[in-house]
């Protein structure tokens, strides 16, 4: 009964936090569809994953994956973000999403902010009802400017970034 009501306690603190950046500070262009509410806003610390490729005869930092710590407002981990693009949350339940829309709020020092559509869920707990998540207030994050030569082909380099998730479902 206890861990039941701490449970819905910490569910309404998340759409509570979610509430704060689902107003006028997501972009129209990245906005959920209609229906949706926040259920979880974290703020991810990590690093971007970049490998240098020759792709038509030029060479390019290609992103591979995230790789970064989910934190609540009082600082404590609460899950993962890693390659798929898959969010994990600390009682297992998780989200594979992919890419709806970007836009690019600070192109020369930060990731794209993003709406992403859930396609796949796995196990029971706060993202199983999960559908859209927005990638908002990034911070650096963007692929290396420079080091991408034949003589690199194959690197990989990871750069810091931090952004806020905030999770919408029905």
């Amino acid at each position: 009964m206890v861990n039941a009501m701490i449970k819905k306690t910490l569910i309404l603190w998340a759409m509570l936090q979610g509430a704060a950046y689902a107003g006028g500070s997501i972009p129209e262009q990245i906005k959920v569809p209609e229906g949706y509410s926040p259920v979880l806003t974290v703020h991810a610390k990590g690093d971007q994953i970049y490998q240098c490729s020759l792709k038509n005869g030029e060479y390019s930092w290609e992103t591979q994956a995230p790789d970064a710590k989910l934190f609540d407002e009082q600082g404590n981990i609460v899950g993962n973000h890693t390659a798929g693009p898959v969010w994990e949350y600390k009682e297992g339940s998780r989200v594979v999403g992919r890419v709806v829309k970007k836009i690019d709020m600070a192109p020369d020092s930060a990731i794209s902010w993003l709406l992403v559509e859930v396609v796949s869920h796995k196990g029971d707990g706060l993202f199983s009802n999960v559908s859209f998540i927005n990638r908002i207030n990034t911070h650096g994050g963007l692929s290396p400017s420079s080091g991408c030569d034949a003589n690199h082909m194959g690197a990989e380099k990871r750069v810091p970034y931090t952004a806020d998730y905030v999770f919408y479902g029905k």
